[in-house]
């Protein structure tokens, strides 16, 4: 169970009444969801960034940024339990968005300002082998 996420974070995202309809009101739900969220944004940040300091955090000590792309994942998670089908598009999108967001900062296209990271040894032990070779020489026949 997760704390980086409070319930009253949905508040700017998504009406309460809808959340709790689409959840029956069952807190566990949103928990689960949450957590599936967190889970699947460690999959990418955890290649740079210390993911157990940043989803630690509570309260304004928090990635506003990472916070909303959060929210963005658990929403489309709790609404895929109603009715997959029938997902409205911006929740589509946004889940989307969040997801290119989060490949974007695995690929080191994009740096969070602010995010902790991982110390530089841990980081090059992540980090993808890169084989080069000198530039091809000309020959003359």
């Amino acid at each position: 169970m997760s704390k980086f996420i409070e319930l009253s974070d949905y508040d700017a995202s998504m009406h309460r009444d809808i959340l709790e309809a689409t959840t029956r009101k069952d807190d566990a739900i949103v928990e689960i969801c949450e957590d599936r969220a967190i889970e699947e944004m460690r999959c990418y940040l955890s290649k740079r960034y210390d993911c157990d300091r940043i989803f630690t955090q509570t309260g304004d000590g928090r990635s506003q940024l990472v916070l909303m792309m959060a929210i963005d994942i658990a929403i489309y998670h709790i609404v895929s339990i109603h009715n997959p089908q029938n997902i409205r598009g911006i929740r589509k999108e946004r889940y989307e968005r969040a997801v290119e967001w989060l490949k974007a900062v695995a690929a080191k296209e994009i740096s969070v300002d602010g995010l902790p990271l991982l110390p530089e040894k841990t980081r090059a032990a992540k980090s993808n082998f890169l084989i080069k070779s000198n530039r091809k020489r000309v020959n003359h026949w």
